[in-house]
């Protein structure tokens, strides 16, 4: 399976997702969904809040230039949220998988598709 069949058909298909991207450590795209223009300094910004919540905290989550109010974290996770829509990003071991969803949709819902792949991913080495 390609990185795009896995945001295609793990994360958009699961009509809990509605924008998503994988993408490395390092900040370079992988695969993302279409109209999800996340540039790469948004996603080291994101990657490094993972070790350094405080980061997150202060100047909130940037995706695709749109502003989420952070609202907790781990070293594996994510959330923020704003208005009727929210993020939930999970960390691998060398990848992060970037998710946002929309009101009906519930926060548990998307988290539980981005993680269910994530810990997938985990167990390929990813």
């Amino acid at each position: 399976m390609s990185w795009q069949d896995y945001v295609d058909n793990q994360l958009l298909a699961s009509q809990c997702v509605t924008k998503a991207c994988i993408a490395g450590h390092d900040g370079n795209v992988w695969a993302q969904s279409s109209g999800f223009e996340v540039t790469k300094e948004e996603l080291a910004k994101l990657i490094s809040g993972f070790e350094q919540q405080d980061i997150l905290t202060s100047n909130g989550v940037t995706l695709a230039g749109q502003r989420y109010i952070y609202l907790s974290g781990t070293d594996r996770v994510v959330r923020a949220k704003l208005g009727r829509s929210g993020v939930h990003c999970m960390k691998t071991t060398q990848a992060v998988i970037v998710s946002i969803y929309e009101d009906p949709v519930q926060p548990q819902q998307a988290a539980s598709v981005v993680e269910k792949l994530g810990d997938y991913l985990i167990t390929c080495g990813y």
